[in-house]
């Protein structure tokens, strides 16, 4: 082998943490993903770093999108493919499968508890109001 293949061999196995989280479909653009670590929304091994870390394979990276997600590095890629694809860059630990689904379903109580007349008044809500508050003056 030569200098130049080992090289590449090495390149294709160092990765960064902003490319491989555009890569595994957490964010839609590498843009996104650096806000997303700088901002302190990815953790890397339990700590805040930078998007040029490099990424290893067996480490955890915790991510929060809408929810958080840790996740352990399955792959390493350095192209964003299909999601089927994606999904095998990474594997959900069932801690955090347990935490989100949990949350899904406080989320979706929550939702079924909320009164239907909080809120923005609907149309016949105003109709009803303006009758009782304009008053003609006499």
């Amino acid at each position: 082998m030569t200098t130049k293949h080992k090289e590449e061999d090495a390149d294709e196995h160092r990765v960064r943490l902003d490319k491989w989280l555009w890569a595994a479909r957490f964010f839609k653009t590498r843009n996104l993903a650096i806000h997303a670590i700088n901002g302190g929304k990815v953790h890397y091994n339990g700590q805040r770093v930078k998007p040029s870390r490099e990424v290893h394979l067996g480490d955890s990276v915790a991510v929060r999108t809408h929810v958080l997600r840790t996740v352990l590095v399955q792959g390493l890629s350095l192209q964003r493919r299909g999601a089927p694809e994606a999904a095998l860059l990474y594997e959900e630990t069932p801690e955090s499968i347990e935490k989100r689904e949990k949350e899904s379903e406080l989320r979706q109580q929550a939702a079924v508890i909320r009164d239907p007349r909080t809120g923005r008044p609907t149309k016949r809500d105003r109709r009803l109001i303006h009758r009782f508050t304009d008053v003609p003056e006499e």
